[in-house]
């Protein structure tokens, strides 16, 4: 072939290819900024543009979580969607009934009462936590994390996992196929070599699983259907500062018993479907659940799926329904657009805005890109604090010592938009105050960011913030 005839060929490939990617794009692609940035990828990068969306762009799961839902209803799944008041138990206050309302609505989840949430302090706290529920099993046990790195913490897990097999447990445990990677080799052969059933959320092979740019980062675990663990804790030395790791990381988990468990569990049998195509039901994974404690609390699963969204509708609802304090903590701070309205707008408001992030990030470009938008909440009224180290992996969120919000989900597009997360929140008083302290006591030891802190950064980091802040949606 000539090569001018070439050139047409290839010219008229990309063109049809750029026509048909660029519609679908438009038809699916409910932001505007990533729909356009998208579409100049396309017809500016001719034919790898489409590879690359094809691979990166398309949202599968969604289409595939629908049917799955809609193959098999789990017996378990008996909630309503909430639609008046009445539906919302006496015990929420009277401030955050509408937030109560909006959560119910968004995930056709009743808020259970009844419920016991107890507030674990890094690995040295939660990880006996953990262990001593899995030493107690006598029926089942499922495990999802992001990372399972290999060390002491591991070797505790596994070998508490060997011996509650050998008592008769079923155990299961599901590993994000990215974050399995941080252990070098991975640690699921020497899970499945103590005869633990393992899998990996979507391995990435782009050929047998196009979701190479998607996480599982929930952190679960349900022991004997009765309690439940979530917060942001992954299974590894570095969250032990007991063992003085080289790099420590300082976290929250939560320990969970009552009926809000089953939520948790609901997510377990669900991922775990997905992943394996086994369906867990029945007593052995869903026993009757009594009340155990004053706690009103509802589980919120966040993902690319079905539950796209609900974090983010969730957490603006929390932020336009708070009247007097919001108390954020998380590693990574990357809020869109749309957040930063709220938050400057309650601050405006007269509401004390609280933000902690870690003075020390463990991830430079999300760092640096961070940095570039304080300038935009600080001047407007809300308070940054930036804790020393160690590196603080803490999600916390609270609302006016009446609600709180926690698990495994950051402020940042990744967690918002292509994660897979999950978090719990709670109607109490007593459980927000106590969280509200602890919160408070990390604030105390922190700096305070202000605007001029800001303004003194040189041009040359300013400008390499800003650069990176570009990505943003990719960070």
């Amino acid at each position: 072939m000539e090569p001018w005839a070439l050139s047409l060929f290839i010219g008229a490939i990309h063109i049809a290819l750029a026509v048909f990617v660029s519609a679908h794009i438009v038809l699916t692609k409910p932001d505007v900024r990533a729909a356009i940035g998208w579409t100049g990828l396309v017809w500016f990068a001719p034919v790898a543009g489409s590879a690359l969306y094809a691979v990166f762009g398309i949202n599968r799961l969604r289409r595939q979580a629908g049917q799955l839902r809609r193959g098999r209803e789990l017996p378990h799944e008996t909630s309503v969607r909430p639609s008046l008041d009445s539906d919302i138990p006496d015990g929420v206050p009277a401030s955050v009934r509408p937030l109560a309302r909006l959560v119910g609505t968004i995930t056709d989840t009743h808020l259970t009462p009844g419920n016991a949430v107890d507030l674990l302090v890094n690995g040295d706290e939660a990880y006996p936590a953990m262990l001593a529920a899995i030493d107690g099993a006598t029926r089942s046990i499922i495990l999802a994390t992001y990372i399972f790195n290999h060390g002491q913490v591991a070797d505790r897990f596994i070998e508490a996992f060997a011996k509650a097999i050998k008592r008769g447990v079923e155990v299961r445990v599901l590993i994000d196929s990215v974050g399995a990677r941080y252990s070098r080799p991975p640690v699921l052969r020497k899970l499945r070599a103590h005869g633990v059933k393992v899998a990996r959320f979507l391995p990435t092979i782009p050929w047998r699983h196009p979701y190479v740019n998607l996480r599982n980062h929930r952190k679960l675990m349900v022991v004997d259907g009765t309690i439940g663990f979530c917060g942001g804790l992954n299974i590894q030395d570095a969250c032990m500062l007991s063992l003085h790791p080289a790099k420590p990381v300082l976290d929250t988990h939560f320990r969970l018993c009552g009926p809000v468990v089953g939520h948790l569990m609901k997510a377990l049998a669900f991922d775990w479907k997905f992943t394996t195509k086994e369906a867990l039901d029945g007593p052995l994974w869903f026993p009757h659940l009594d009340p155990a404690g004053t706690v009103l609390a509802r589980g919120i699963p966040e993902g690319p799926d079905e539950d796209f969204e609900t974090l983010p509708v969730t957490f603006l609802g929390a932020l336009s329904q708070a009247q007097r304090a919001i108390r954020i903590a998380t590693p990574y701070f990357l809020p869109d657009p749309t957040l930063i309205d709220a938050l400057r707008v309650a601050a405006l408001r007269g509401v004390q805005v609280d933000i902690l992030l870690p003075a020390k990030g463990n991830l430079r470009f999300v760092e640096w890109a961070a940095n570039a938008q304080l300038s935009q909440i600080v001047r407007w009224g809300c308070r940054v604090h930036c804790s020393p180290p160690p590196f603080d992996h803490s999600k916390l969120f609270i609302i006016d010592d009446a609600w709180c919000l926690v698990g495994s989900a950051n402020w940042d597009p990744r967690s918002l938009r292509l994660n897979f997360e999950y978090a719990v929140e709670c109607y109490s008083t007593e459980f927000a105050t106590r969280l509200a302290s602890a919160f408070d006591a990390k604030v105390a030891t922190s700096h305070q960011l202000t605007a001029a802190d800001i303004s003194r950064r040189t041009l040359p980091v300013r400008l390499r913030d800003g650069i990176v802040r570009l990505a943003q949606p990719y960070l």
